[in-house]
């Protein structure tokens, strides 16, 4: 077996606000910290790889000698959002955000809506959880038959449907026009399906959300390690946030441990090149709904199951683990966070207890997996390779 990444993004799992986290008024944020503050956490086997040594990091206690390399990395991109954090992990650079419509989207952006989905009208069309809005619109929804629009800080057009009133697939039908619609300066980054079921007083959303993200700029590191006949393998969201582009295989996951079974399944097919796992349960779950203490015990799962992974590690295998952003589940705000992300790197081959630094960038890891592979660099980023990897 040839030369294998296994990148697993710890969705929203931040370390710490940014210089410049007043301008995203995310003053005081910092998701591990603040977490470990309230709720207290153990992290053994992440602990053991560097993730408390790391400079900066606040409430996780530091060991002698970490098996990893370790650091910190900021996001070069103007945003705090999912597509523009994993874009910059394979190396694009967003300077301007993406459009975000706090008070609710244009009038003629919904009349366009209303036409090509065929539907009377919507429901919503305003910044909100996704759990509160299904809960206050749910019965309104199931007698009108409208869709329920909704946003967040995020530049997300989200639709909400029962699966009663709209089965999943016209759901998804639905957010593929919404997202034809969606484009030049109202190109949102991803149009989202946020299908429902229950009753009054018990709604609930399903595992069968999907995203349908805006098409990436055609070159980056996911299509280089494609183009150069290896595979990619997208556990979770992660095909849904680079439109399909550079993916070789993808499978969709429930939760993170499924997200992690299905990891371990593809390292134990005879496979080289990427596997590139989200798990979308720190934010999704617990993140946005300020759940401090299901976001603390999400944390101990995973670290419980780390060991699973690096056991099925192969010799030439090299593991990272980061986020894309923050969501402080402690703050009031119910958003994501202007944050640092942790980076750890492990392999068998690697060198131990390498103290990383901070990163300019979370394009230094797409730097780094690019040198691995012999692929041309990337235009941001500086990789870690030598300073990871023993010289022969």
């Amino acid at each position: 077996m040839g030369k294998r990444v296994i990148w697993i993004v710890l969705d929203s799992v931040g370390m710490g606000e940014l210089p410049d986290a007043g301008k995203f008024g995310d003053i005081g944020s910092n998701t591990l910290g603040n977490i470990a503050k309230a709720a207290g956490l153990s992290l053994p086997n992440m602990r053991k790889l560097g993730l408390g040594n790391i400079e900066g990091m606040v409430g996780i206690e530091p060991i002698e000698a970490p098996i990893g390399c370790y650091g910190r990395l900021a996001e070069l991109s103007n945003g705090k959002d999912t597509t523009t954090g994993h874009w910059e992990m394979a190396g694009i650079y967003s300077k301007q955000g993406f459009p975000v419509y706090s008070n609710g989207f244009p009038k003629e952006v919904i009349e366009q809506f209303k036409k090509e989905a065929n539907v009377e009208g919507v429901l919503g069309n305003c910044a909100a959880s996704g759990t509160e809005i299904i809960e206050r619109l749910g019965m309104e929804h199931e007698r009108t038959k409208y869709p329920i629009v909704y946003t967040s800080a995020d530049s997300v057009f989200q639709i909400a449907c029962h699966k009663s009133v709209y089965p999943v697939e016209e759901l998804y039908q639905m957010c593929e026009k919404a997202r034809k619609i969606l484009t030049g300066k109202d190109a949102v980054a991803r149009v989202i399906a946020r299908p429902f079921e229950g009753y009054k007083g018990q709604y609930s959303r399903t595992a069968e959300r999907k995203d349908f993200s805006l098409q990436p700029p055609s070159d980056h590191l996911l299509e280089r390690i494609k183009e150069k006949g290896l595979i990619v393998a997208a556990v979770g969201k992660i095909e849904d946030i680079f439109a399909g582009k550079g993916i070789t295989d993808a499978v969709h996951t429930k939760d993170n441990m499924d997200g992690v079974r299905k990891t371990i399944q593809y390292m134990k097919r005879e496979t080289e090149g990427l596997i590139f796992t989200n798990l979308v349960e720190f934010d999704m779950k617990w993140g946005h709904r300020n759940d401090v203490y299901g976001y603390a015990k999400g944390l101990e799962e995973f670290d419980a199951v780390l060991p699973d992974i690096l056991e099925a590690m192969e010799e030439e295998d090299i593991l990272v683990l980061t986020a894309d952003h923050g969501c402080d589940p402690t703050t009031p705000s119910t958003d994501h966070s202007r944050e640092y992300v942790p980076v750890l790197f492990y392999g068998k081959k690697l060198k131990q207890n390498v103290n990383l630094g901070t990163g300019k960038s979370f394009a230094d890891i797409g730097q780094t997996v690019a040198e691995l592979f012999g692929l041309m660099p990337l235009a941001i980023g500086e990789s870690f390779l030598c300073r990871i990897k023993p010289t022969v």
